[in-house]
């Protein structure tokens, strides 16, 4: 079999794979306790998604962080002001299901 018509039967194949797939199946985990369970994780994402807005410096100038989770499964994460600082901190809102980024500023 040549080279082309073998790559044309691959393609033909995973196409076939793909197209007919089960869209009911569960091909995705879902953890019990979302994908973001607890503070620890929140605190994590919330630096991750800041350090490339505000800077590394700035960002890490305002531990410790707190996260707090709100009725509507929310994280709210947050960071400190430095002492005898003027301006605003950090603010993320993360959802405990998906992960998803509601909201994210540097607030006064």
């Amino acid at each position: 079999m040549s080279k082309r018509i073998h790559a044309i039967v691959c393609i033909l194949t995973l196409s076939g794979v793909f197209l007919f797939a089960d869209k009911d199946s569960k091909s995705n985990f879902t953890p019990k306790d979302g994908y973001v369970p607890d503070a620890k994780t929140a605190i994590r994402i919330a630096v991750a998604i800041w350090e490339p807005i505000y800077g590394e410096k700035l960002i890490a100038a305002e531990t410790p962080y707190d996260a707090r989770l709100n009725t509507n499964g929310v994280w709210i994460v947050t960071g400190s002001l430095p002492e005898n600082s003027l301006g605003g901190s950090a603010i993320a809102e993360i959802a405990k299901d998906d992960g998803r980024t509601l909201k994210v500023s540097h607030g006064k």
